[in-house]
Formats: structure tokens, C-alpha cells, sequence
């Protein structure tokens, strides 16, 4: 217990200092924006209480929040994100037998299922991300382009990240 939550808080402050002060002004001519600090909501273990992983969520876009001058857009998507990954973990993760790991990693899981949890959580985050950002309706086609693009990036940088951090499970 107090090792995962050493863990984590070194994954929070890593990601968080990633994304601010690396990822922050990258971008493909504000298309494709690479939100790389989802994968700690991602990582947290399977058997996390649902409240505290809702307030971890909420943190964690609010501290991305302060630094983007975002006005709570990130908190709303992590909050929402964390309701997405509740929902798709009690549907995938009972059903397929993984009920006895830790957390949601590529080397636990393997690729296929973790690639699809990934850009599950990251288009939701995005669509609403971006959705609320632009909050008009005559935004609509580019608000999806954004959003499509920007998952399939962050998705990319979250499998690289896993891979280079990959360990195999040992049974």
C-alpha cells in the first residue's frame, strides 16, 4: 500500500511536470494537442475506491487546469474520464479474467487491451476537452478533427511511455 502510493505521487509529479513543461506548447497547427499527464488516471490500480479516484481525476485536471489557464476544462475531463474508466474496467476486466491484477499496465494486460482502454479514455477526455473549449455547435467538424487527432497522439506518446517503462508480467 505504501509502496503504490510512493508510486504514484512520483507518476503524478513526473507527468504533470512532463506535460507542462515539455508538451504544453507542442502541437501539429492546433490539431493534434499530445495530453500525455492522462495516463496517471489511467495507471491507478483497479481496486482504488471510486470517490478518491474521482478526487485524484478532479486534482490532477486542476492542476493542469492552473498551469494551462484553462478554468476547470481539465477537471471536467479527468472527472468524466474517471467515470469512463469505472464503467469500462467493470465491463472488460471481469469479463476477461484479469479480475486478480494490480493495475491497468501494457505488460499486465497485454497490448490489444490496453491500446483499446487508452484511446477509450483519451477520446473522451478530448471530445470533451475540446468540445467545451470551442462550445459552438458551427465548430463541430473541426472540434471532431481535434478530437480524433489529438486521441490518436496521445494515445501514441501513452504506448510509448509503456514501453519504455514495459515489464512483462511474471506468473
Amino acid at each position: 500500500m505504501g509502496r503504490a502510493i510512493i508510486v504514484n505521487t512520483i507518476r503524478f509529479i513526473l507527468l504533470i511536470a512532463t506535460q507542462v513543461f515539455l508538451l504544453k506548447n507542442t502541437g501539429y497547427y492546433n490539431l493534434s494537442v499530445p495530453y500525455l499527464y492522462i495516463l496517471f488516471i489511467l495507471l491507478l490500480p483497479f481496486n482504488i475506491p471510486n470517490g478518491l479516484l474521482f478526487l485524484l481525476a478532479f486534482v490532477t485536471g486542476l492542476t493542469i487546469d492552473v498551469f494551462y489557464d484553462t478554468l476547470g476544462l481539465h477537471a471536467l475531463a479527468c472527472t468524466v474520464m474517471a467515470f469512463v474508466r469505472i464503467i469500462f474496467i467493470s465491463v472488460t476486466v471481469h469479463r476477461d479474467g484479469f479480475d486478480n491484477e494490480p493495475e491497468p499496465r501494457l505488460g499486465i494486460m497485454g497490448f490489444r487491451w490496453f491500446l483499446f482502454y487508452a484511446i477509450i479514455l483519451a477520446f473522451f477526455h478530448h471530445l470533451l476537452l475540446f468540445s467545451f473549449e470551442a462550445f459552438r455547435i458551427s465548430q463541430f467538424g473541426y472540434t471532431i478533427v481535434r478530437v480524433l487527432l489529438s486521441a490518436v497522439l496521445s494515445t501514441f506518446l501513452i504506448l510509448v511511455t509503456e514501453f519504455v517503462f514495459y515489464r512483462k508480467k511474471v506468473r
